[in-house]
């Protein structure tokens, strides 16, 4: 099928999606959900074929991790949708109430945006996160996933298809592009007359190629060099465990921790801590100078030196993302400094402080303008679920428009409604 007949079809699915009420969304996407489990056979087999196709070309690690479903990554996909079904429809809310001294009365009413197209990167869960979103918002979405995950994305987006039908909504509301020529993508980012956002999850490079390429809006965001700075007056026991949980728990998403900022003054007592807690999972610490000193003395002590991996790190590594089990650690010698360096290095995804001092941790959310930003709590809350917005589209970076994990408010727009009783103006 041509590109701009997808267009279209989305177009028109879009007009009758938002006439529908939250019962027939809502009854869609408990189908979307059962029909998860109840094709979790198939779903599996079409995913297995492209982790087989995705280790034969000798992919990192992370991606495999990110492409691979399993029963209980399923279970937990179904478990988003049948979330996004039971919170409040957002459309045809009513807000911003006002009376003019002329009598006029004025609101706003949330309105979907129309049709989103979501490029995305070996995450097969996105298909039924963004289908879910983008449905309980009355908003058609053209999908186009890589040619790592096809066969996922298909099985997935028969099952959306059949639910749709089930609920008397119409299919063309979610298409897989499935061609995976790249030259799509091309085209994708020109159907400005079909076609009101573009949401691209993926690396850099995908952003900077849709930035440069659509003539539509587009939202970017999604990657993170993240950092957390335990400051002298944090509790360092807690501390510990949030850095832990920020770097381990996930290490291949955007909401994973990438730098350890520790105040000068604890580094000698604190920085141990985190290295022995880190070396149950094999974490490599990539370590200034200060922090490298610290620690290469801490192992020479130890009669069983733990099993962190340190490494000196270069310029460039502060500006990595790393997808993977490496943090680096920096020892900095004041709030000021930890401000400094995360405005030069960070990409405004998730940051954070730890800290027990309430004016080091305000200042810290003044001058700190990530999408997200965290005092004693895990980056890794980054995230539509967490928030409470039973999933999100993507976390967008912007300052525009839409601002971290982007759940159902952030896929509508509004319209002015103004009301009178025969109201002229000369």
């Amino acid at each position: 099928m041509e590109m701009i007949e997808i267009g279209r079809r989305a177009k028109a699915a879009s007009k009758r999606l938002a006439r529908a009420g939250a019962t027939q969304k809502n009854a869609a996407l408990l189908a979307i959900a059962d029909g998860l489990m109840a094709c979790q056979d198939d779903i599996l087999r079409a995913n297995a074929q492209d982790v087989e196709n995705a280790k034969a070309r000798s992919v990192e690690a992370y991606f495999i991790d990110r492409l691979t479903l399993t029963p209980q990554r399923l279970q937990s996909m179904a478990n988003d949708v049948r979330a996004v079904a039971a919170l409040p429809d957002p459309i045809g809310e009513h807000f911003d109430h006002r009376t003019l001294p002329n009598g006029l009365r004025l609101h706003k009413r949330r309105i979907p945006l129309g049709v989103l197209g979501v490029i995305y990167e070996a995450r097969p869960n996105v298909t039924t996160d963004v289908a879910a979103l983008a449905l309980k918002s009355g908003n058609a979405v053209i999908l186009r996933g890589g040619s790592d995950n096809i066969h996922s994305n298909t099985a997935l987006t028969r099952v959306i298809h059949d639910a749709l039908d089930r609920a008397g909504l119409p299919a063309d509301a979610v298409q897989l592009i499935a061609d995976t020529d790249r030259a799509r993508i091309l085209e994708l980012l020109r159907l400005n007359d079909y076609v009101d956002l573009i949401i691209p999850r993926g690396g850099e490079g995908l952003h900077r190629f849709c930035r440069e390429h659509s003539t539509i809006p587009v939202i970017t965001g999604g990657m993170g060099i993240n950092h957390i700075y335990v400051d002298e007056t944090a509790d360092q026991e807690k501390a510990v465990e949030v850095v832990f949980n920020a770097k381990v728990s996930k290490p291949t998403v955007c909401n994973a921790l990438g730098t350890l900022l520790v105040q000068r003054s604890i580094a000698a007592e604190f920085l141990p801590k985190v290295a022995v807690r880190l070396a149950e999972k094999n974490v490599e610490l990539r370590c200034d100078e200060r922090a490298m000193a610290i620690l290469t003395q801490d192992a020479g002590r130890r009669t069983q030196n733990h099993s962190c991996v340190l490494r000196r790190a270069s310029p460039e590594d502060w500006d990595t993302e790393w997808l993977s089990l490496v943090l680096g650690v920096k020892v900095v010698d004041s709030l000021d400094e930890a401000i400094a360096f995360i405005r030069a290095h960070t990409m405004e995804h998730s940051d954070g402080i730890c800290s027990r001092d309430p004016q080091a941790i305000e200042r810290f959310l003044n001058e700190i303008d990530s999408s997200a930003v965290f005092v004693n709590a895990s980056t890794r809350f980054n995230d539509g679920g967490q928030f409470g917005l039973g999933a999100e589209v993507a976390i967008s970076t912007q300052r525009v428009h839409a601002r971290g994990p982007m759940g159902l408010r952030e896929l509508t727009s509004y319209k002015w409604v103004c009301e009178g009783d025969g109201h002229v103006r000369w």
